[in-house]
């Protein structure tokens, strides 16, 4: 299954999922002064584009030390993929992450990690740059895309949650759950298909 640019934006979109992330978002920051959540939002976001990044530069030398191969890795990230779109689906984002408001101010968990450095993104920047390593700009550049984009939409969560409402904002993840449940198929598939059918 290979990617443009355009496609690995979207499926990081789907994978970081900013829209799922808002009520954790709310929830995490709500003991953090205001004055800082600004500040504390920067830093999250840009320590969980770095853990992206290292996995992304690192993922052919990840794999080799590991002795596997891109289709179990392509199986695996379609498989993990699957579990995070039907969480999506059929559960509330809060219910992914045990947060508890009022804890002062997070540090790398749970804003970066795992809220959107996690299993899924790890295993997409990896399946990224080990099937075509040649375009490993390409997916840096959409990793960056990505990650500014729901840098924004954290930044903005009060504001977005009041304009669309808790019910929009539920449907709107339900929907990237949909997209992102045959994206996962379709990964697994591809994967399969190597396996069995390719020398």
């Amino acid at each position: 299954m290979d990617h443009t640019f355009l496609s690995a934006l979207v499926l990081l979109l789907l994978v970081l999922d900013p829209f799922g992330s808002l009520p954790i978002f709310i929830s995490v920051l709500r003991g953090v002064d205001p004055a800082r959540r600004t500040r504390v939002a920067l830093r999250e976001v840009a320590i969980a584009f770095a853990v992206l990044a290292v996995f992304m530069v690192a993922g052919q030398g990840f794999l080799a030390v590991m002795r596997l191969s891109e289709r179990s890795l392509e199986v695996a990230g379609g498989v993990i993929l699957l579990v995070i779109a039907m969480r999506m689906v059929f559960a509330s984002g809060a219910e992914a992450y045990a947060v508890e408001s009022g804890q002062g101010e997070p540090f790398i968990f749970p804003l970066a990690v795992p809220l959107l450095a996690g299993p899924s993104a790890m295993a997409t920047v990896l399946l990224l740059a080990s099937r075509q390593p040649d375009s490993l700009w390409h997916w840096m550049g959409a990793l960056t895309a990505a990650m500014l984009v729901s840098g924004v939409v954290l930044l903005a969560a009060d504001r977005i949650r009041k304009l669309l409402g808790d019910s929009m904002v539920m449907a709107i993840e339900k929907l990237m759950g949909l997209v992102l449940t045959a994206i996962a198929v379709e990964m697994i598939l591809a994967g399969l298909k190597r396996y069995f059918f390719e020398p």
